[in-house]
């Protein structure tokens, strides 16, 4: 009997037919030895993460996938990529992620990633710490342009709106200003009306610090844009989440990731984030061999090893179909690694389907395999969209992969006499 656990999750990984490929997937279309072989040994199925005409955020999934119910964990996105920057997140605090941008004195929006700064933490420096109204701001640099805000004190609220506005679509009244947009509460609590106050003077305060400061003097002399302004969205209220092995009969865990969210989970959840590997990358250029070579090595000190695989998920939102079948074979080909492990259950998934002809992300499920010791090999020859319908596991909801694996580790007790 198995006692460990890999689990990687190739984001976006599966797709819909496309008629350049013979009305295949680009999974199908792929060449895939060694996942086929995978599938000839294990059992698979098709997994519904969030449930049946639900389309997953990739936040809310991977919640899911981990045995963490989204309906009662997932507070916002705030909360997770903080955590994912290493911020010690309190019960109560209400967590944002940002972009270092431009704006104009008028608060017009001109470049919502200050010209992609490499480095906000001259900025993040200044603010660090400033109080308003009995509230803490803790601010810390993300990678490049982004930055992880914490609003520590008594009475917040997460139900506050974005001062962000993205990219508005041309109907909407306020895309020929393009401005950075008031903080406002989303419900009608006196603590979503403090928050969004609060939160709205500490955005003005920054914005004269920033215009005032010398390091965007500099910026200017070198004809950079000025990073005079935060632009924050996906308020989260963090409240305790039980650690994964307490909630998952003692497992030990941890995150291989090199996307900030993907590595926030995995903190979130109270697994040991690994730092991030040499030449791996949320890119399609990333070292997906290093991942793994790092996954075997992690099943020596650890019972559950979080492997997240990035870029087909990118290409299939930008459409490229071609790339995304060829990035599959890179997978693939770094597969072989997987292919001898001992004592270990291989879990094989994606978190959400991208069908390159929506460029987002849909509802459609993705397939699943389990490889290894204990597990009822079905018929299976291929691991694919379709091939995954007639697998042993038929169709599941992402909650219920976490029961299925401690069940095959021989981890869950008699429910009844």
């Amino acid at each position: 009997m198995a006692s460990k656990i890999i689990l990687l999750v190739c984001d976006g990984l599966s797709d819909r037919p496309i008629p350049e490929l013979d009305n295949q997937t680009p999974l199908e279309a792929a060449q895939t030895p060694n996942l086929d072989r995978l599938a000839e040994r294990g059992i698979t199925g098709l997994m519904y993460s969030l449930g049946r005409g639900l389309t997953p955020g990739s936040d809310t999934s991977h919640l899911n996938i981990l045995g963490y119910d989204y309906r009662e964990f997932y507070s916002g996105r705030g909360t997770i990529e903080v955590a994912g920057l290493g911020m010690e997140l309190r019960h109560g605090d209400v967590a944002l992620r940002g972009n270092m941008g431009t704006v104009d004195a008028d608060l017009h929006i001109i470049d919502r990633r200050a010209g992609r700064i490499s480095d906000t933490s001259p900025f993040t420096q200044m603010v660090n710490g400033v109080e308003i109204e009995d509230v803490k701001f803790i601010v810390r640099p993300g990678t490049a342009h982004r930055v992880g805000i914490i609003m520590r004190g008594e009475g917040l609220s997460n139900k506050i709106s974005d001062n962000d506005p993205h990219s508005l679509s041309e109907s909407d009244p306020r895309a020929k200003e393009h401005k950075a947009l008031a903080v406002k509460p989303l419900d009608q609590t006196p603590e979503a009306a403090r928050t969004a106050a609060v939160l709205n003077k500490f955005l003005g305060r920054a914005f004269e610090m920033f215009e005032s400061s010398e390091a965007n003097e500099k910026r200017i002399a070198e004809n950079q844009l000025a990073a005079n302004y935060l632009l924050v969205r996906g308020a989260g209220l963090y409240r305790h989440v039980p650690p994964f092995a307490e909630r998952h009969q003692g497992l030990k865990a941890c995150c291989i990731a090199a996307g900030g969210l993907y590595r926030g989970i995995g903190a979130y959840t109270g697994m040991k984030v690994l730092d991030i590997l040499p030449g791996t990358t949320a890119l399609p250029n990333t070292d997906i061999r290093a991942k793994f070579t790092k996954a075997r090595e992690m099943l020596a000190e650890f019972d559950f090893v979080f492997v997240h695989v990035k870029a087909a998920d990118s290409l299939g939102e930008d459409g490229k179909w071609e790339e995304k079948r060829d990035f599959i074979e890179r997978i693939d080909e770094a597969a072989e690694l997987l292919l001898d492990l001992k004592d270990t259950l291989l879990v094989v998934t994606a978190d959400h389907t991208t069908p390159c002809a929506l460029c987002k992300h849909s509802a459609d499920p993705v397939p699943l395999m389990i490889v290894g010791d204990g597990v009822r090999v079905d018929a299976v020859q291929q691991y694919g969209e379709r091939a995954a319908v007639s697998g042993g596991l038929g169709r599941l909801v992402g909650t219920d992969l976490m029961p299925e694996l401690l069940n095959l580790l021989g981890k869950y007790k008699l429910t009844g006499a």
